[in-house]
Parts: structure tokens; C-alpha cells; sequence
């Protein structure tokens, strides 16, 4: 079955809309992980997201666009909707403990060293995730889309109901303002 006629299928029965929850909930979860860099509120806007999906998913429209967009536009307006709640200002990068590869050796096994470079990505990871915080959240949205979730500027531009080119023009803007700061980070000897 193809996705328009899942959808198709899901206006009727919940079943199928629930097949669809389970192949777009790790995408839009981990977007919003990636913005709030909170699991739990994550979950909670996600679930928001499918809730507002299941309901409106009669006034749903096929234009031979996949779904993920309809529910990435749904999740980002409920990050939007929430950080206006929390009258959302980012918050400055607190310390991260540094982790000391030169303290480690070569006489690690493989299975260390795969931790190792797990937790390296995983460090980094984080670091720009707080940097993104601190951007505005139209930076966010765009650079998170883009390179977390790994969508076309179409595609996010759709998400977001902006023209392709406002979109790049934001992520350019974005991504200039995020290296900025990872320079400044850098030159003050933190992440």
C-alpha cells in the first residue's frame, strides 16, 4: 500500500493512522529532541503533534507531497506554540566537562575505542545543540531540518509555509551566526 492510500486508509480507521505514527514518530521526536534537547518534553510535544494529526487528519490534502511534511509544519508549530508559553529567551551555554583523550592510550580495545568515538559524537553533538539554542528559533528550525532530519530546502520550506528562498536565506544567516559562535566558543576554550 502506498502512502496516499495509507492516508486514505487512515481518515477511516485508526489502525492504519497508527502506521503512520509508527513510521514518522522516531523523525518527529527527534526534531524536537533536537531543539529542546529535553526527552521528556520532547515526547510530550511529539504526542501533542500526532494528537493534532489524528484529529485533523481528515482535513488532510494530498499534493503527491509526503506526509512527514504535514507533520513536521504540526510539530514545529507546537514548538512554536510552546516556547511562546514558556516566553522562551535561550539560555547561555553552561560548562561541559571536557573529556580527556589524552589521558587514554592506545592499548584500548576496539569496543573502547567505538565507545570512545560515540561518546566524542555525542559531546559534539551537544555542544551544538546548545549553540543552536542560543540562536533564534527561525535558525533553529531551518538548521535542524536541514541537517538533523536531512530535508530538502523544499521540504522546509513547506514545513514552514516560507518561500525556498527565505529558507536559504536563513540557513545561511543560520549557519554564519552558529559558526560564529563555535569560533568564539573555541577561542574562549570551550564548546
Amino acid at each position: 500500500m502506498n502512502e496516499k492510500q495509507l492516508i486514505e486508509w487512515a481518515r477511516v480507521n485508526p489502525r492504519a493512522f497508527g502506521e503512520l505514527y509508527d513510521v514518522y514518530y522516531p523523525k518527529i521526536f527527534g526534531y524536537i529532541y533536537r531543539i529542546t534537547g529535553d526527552h521528556a518534553l520532547a515526547g510530550d510535544i511529539a504526542s501533542e503533534t500526532f494528537l493534532k494529526a489524528w484529529i485533523a487528519i481528515g482535513s488532510f490534502k494530498w499534493k503527491g507531497i509526503s506526509i512527514s511534511s504535514w507533520f513536521f509544519r504540526i510539530a514545529t508549530n507546537q514548538l512554536n506554540q510552546y516556547f511562546r508559553r514558556q516566553r522562551y529567551t535561550p539560555r547561555t551555554m553552561t560548562d561541559l566537562g571536557v573529556f580527556d583523550m589524552a589521558a587514554w592510550d592506545n592499548r584500548h580495545a576496539i569496543a573502547e575505542d567505538d565507545i570512545t568515538q560515540k561518546i566524542d559524537r555525542f559531546e559534539e553533538f551537544e555542544a551544538v545543540r546548545r549553540l543552536l539554542k542560543r540562536l533564534p528559533s527561525d535558525y533553529q528550525q531551518v538548521i535542524a531540518l536541514r541537517y538533523f532530519e536531512e530535508l530538502s530546502i523544499r521540504d522546509i520550506a513547506q514545513i514552514l509555509k516560507k518561500k525556498e528562498g527565505t529558507v536559504k536565506s536563513l540557513l545561511s544567516r543560520g549557519l554564519d551566526k552558529l559558526k560564529k559562535m563555535m569560533d568564539e566558543s573555541a577561542t574562549k576554550g570551550r564548546p
